[in-house]
């Protein structure tokens, strides 16, 4: 009895899944309504190419039974009129074909930009937490084979869907006028190839989706190699990944032979099965044409019918399986599409009056761990205050919950516990990008984009002049290194910076920070890359900065923060000293204090 119940819930949730697929793929319908009169002329255009054609085997029908007639001595329509007439249909069915391909390209690919808009407009606008979870080769896949895939489905497919069943239904209809006794013999044959052709298009897609994973798996490979190719170079594991990327293509490609071998069997059984049904209508009918049941032209139409009638059956197998394989894209598009996004603009707006900061920062009792290790608390009953325009220093081993800390001043991640507080206004009632708008974040691992050193610096400003933009890059030490590359400020900084040295990435990621002009400064570690004449004219680019900004610097060598007005000393997610360089520095058996001797008495062996 608890089986029957377990086979009976099973199946019921199958049948809901199904539905809520269905659901989802005519939900994507709605990227087609502005486009609806293009789609609408494809569609129309799709049932009168579909008549043109089955027209011609009718006309054709007429050509020979008005050749035989006329070899009789009887009175008919001539065949040279039907061939003209037949000509006619042929320059119809061009003009009906280039209207459909035409009218669908157009409602086809602006609706797969608006779909490829939207998801990317929600995908920017997700946590970080959802970006922590997942590989950038995942997402990148929804947004150019998922969506490809969707976009054949809301055009290409469902012509083909609407073209097969008119040719099924109306060439079904013709056979029958031609010879009912014909029509029944030859769809005794069709039901037993259709199902056939279904289990081995089960299989196929199977295969097929084994396939299109696995290959995926190998993208995913090529994408982590390319970003990583710095590290890749310098542990000289070119073999590794080569590896790594061969061992992938071997499973990529025994799967590609296990479906070419299903798939050849199946075309052979197709090919067999539609040529043997046409042999076996042809023998059937030429006992009839013979008992004077039927014409030669009767049976040239109804064996072309037949043609287009088993034709429109195996295309249904293919179909399916394409439909299948876009209702899983369309779910993996739709699990995106539902993530809570987080309270960001997608058009840019002004900053608004009401939430222009002062720049007072305070850490209320914050606890925190990362959702996806929920078990570890980074940061646990931490108070903090920074009074505008003073200079806090966060410092303390690896681990111990700087940087965790800074995520959380962006609100990259919101307290578990707690509260961050904004000149008295909490974090989490002020939308996220009028706060972000007024801080700027230097990180240590700078990644700059693909385009000019100008473009990476503007991006702190977008509406910044040259004039500005050369301005941040003297005060950050970038301008003479820039104007001393051949294209100056034009110069493309290639995939991820990877053109320019560390040094130079940062001092282009501080120029940004500059421009941006925040209320808010963020440094982690600023300096780190820079060579020892360079920090010093950085460091002092960087002091002016902080002048009349609250700053918070993440400090591994603790030379750097001496000035500042407030040192927070973190270890193991809590903030066990505080206090000025030289309050930190009295403190005996501090932790602070074991950090400076361990790295005076490191600069001393050097």
């Amino acid at each position: 009895m608890a089986r029957n119940r377990r086979e009976v819930d099973e199946v019921d949730k199958k049948v809901k899944l199904n539905k809520e697929s269905w659901q989802e793929v005519l939900g994507m319908l709605k990227f087609i309504r502005p486009y609806r009169t293009h789609f609408f002329a494809g569609l129309l255009f799709i049932v009168l190419s579909a008549l043109t054609t089955l027209s011609f085997p009718y006309l054709l029908k007429k050509l020979i039974d008005s050749a035989d007639a006329l070899s009789k001595g009887q009175d008919v329509i001539k065949p040279n009129s039907i061939a003209l007439a037949m000509i006619g249909v042929l320059i119809l069915q061009m003009l009906f074909s280039y209207g459909r391909v035409y009218f669908f390209a157009y409602a086809g690919e602006n609706s797969l930009a608006d779909l490829r808009k939207e998801v990317y407009n929600r995908m920017i606008q997700l946590p970080m937490d959802f970006f922590s979870k997942r590989r950038v080769g995942e997402l990148s896949s929804r947004l150019s084979a998922d969506l490809s895939q969707i976009q054949d489905a809301l055009t290409l497919m469902l012509a083909e869907i609407l073209r097969g069943i008119l040719t099924l239904v109306v060439g079904i209809g013709l056979i029958f006028y031609i010879s009912p006794k014909l029509t029944l013999v030859m769809l005794s044959v069709v039901p037993v190839i259709v199902v056939i052709a279904v289990l081995f298009g089960r299989k196929i897609r199977k295969l097929s989706r084994e396939a299109q994973d696995q290959l995926a798996d190998s993208n995913i490979v090529v994408q982590e190699t390319l970003q990583g190719i710095t590290n890749v170079k310098a542990f000289s594991n070119e073999w590794f990944e080569i590896g790594r990327y061969e061992n992938s293509l071997k499973k990529v490609v025994s799967l590609a032979i296990r479906n070419g071998k299903v798939r050849g069997l199946f075309i052979s059984f197709l090919l067999f099965s539609l040529f043997g049904t046409i042999v076996f209508v042809v023998w059937y009918g030429v006992g009839l044409m013979q008992e004077g049941h039927l014409s030669f032209g009767d049976l040239t139409a109804f064996v072309i019918y037949t043609t287009f009638v088993g034709g429109s059956m195996a295309g249904f197998a293919d179909l399916y399986s394409q439909l299948q394989k876009t209702i899983g894209a369309t779910q993996r598009v739709r699990e995106i599409m539902k993530e809570p996004g987080e309270n960001v603009m997608v058009v840019r707006e002004p900053l608004q009056e009401k939430y222009k900061l002062k720049g007072r920062v305070q850490f209320d009792n914050v606890s925190f761990s990362y959702p996806s290790r929920s078990e570890i608390q980074v940061l646990k009953n931490v108070d903090l205050v920074a009074q505008p325009g003073e200079q806090i220093a966060l410092v303390g081993p690896s681990g111990a919950g700087k940087s965790t800390m800074v995520a959380m001043l962006l609100h990259f991640y919101n307290p578990d516990k707690g509260k961050i507080l904004y000149d008295g206004m909490n974090g989490l009632e002020m939308p996220l990008s009028q706060l972000r708008q007024q801080m700027a974040f230097v990180p240590q691992d700078v990644m700059l984009f693909g385009g000019t050193i100008k473009e990476n610096i503007a991006y702190g400003n977008p509406d910044a002049t040259d004039e500005q933009i050369r301005e941040a890059a003297r005060k950050a030490n970038a301008h003479d290194f820039i104007t001393g590359f051949p294209e100056g400020y034009e110069t493309i900084v290639g995939e991820r910076g990877i053109k320019l040295s560390g040094g130079q990435r940062q001092r282009i990621a501080i120029a940004r920070a500059i421009l941006k002009d925040p209320v808010i400064l963020i440094l982690d570690e600023a300096t780190s890359s820079l060579d020892s004449a360079s920090e010093q004219l950085v460091q002092e680019a960087l002091e002016n900065l902080m002048k009349n900004r609250t700053s918070f610097v993440i400090a591994h060598r603790l030379s750097t923060v001496r000035n500042a007005d407030k040192i927070y000393v973190l270890d193991k997610g809590q903030i066990v000293e505080s206090g000025t360089h030289q309050e930190l520095m009295d403190i005996d058996e501090g932790l602070y204090k074991s950090l400076s001797k361990l790295q005076f008495a490191s600069v001393v062996e050097e």
